[in-house]
């Protein structure tokens, strides 16, 4: 299935683009090329295949989740900018609400 110039402009179009002429052929003969090689997938006997998610196998590289000792409260703090009883002081970054 071949797409042409107004297929083309249809789909971008739909995908909200501006294309030149010379972007319409181009493309034209991309989408092309790519709907050649799906047809050419779809040709292929996979009766025996398996259907598979991922084509190689996936292993999990993330560390062991263990629990590990946190910073202690000084140290956590040290760095802050600004703090006041022992909590980060932070700008307002909204207005007071209701009642307020």
């Amino acid at each position: 299935m071949a797409l042409s110039d107004e297929e083309v402009r249809h789909v971008a179009l739909l995908a909200r683009l501006d294309l030149s002429a010379e972007q319409v052929t181009r493309f034209r003969e991309d989408l092309n090329s790519i709907l050649g090689h799906i047809d050419d997938i779809q040709q292929l006997d996979l009766a025996d295949v398996e259907p598979t998610a991922h084509p190689l196998d996936v292993v999990n590289v993330t560390r062991p989740d263990e629990p590990r000792p946190g910073l202690s409260h000084e140290v956590a703090l040290m760095n802050a900018p600004e703090q006041q009883d022992g909590a980060f002081v932070i700008p307002r970054i909204v207005g007071p609400g209701e009642g307020a």
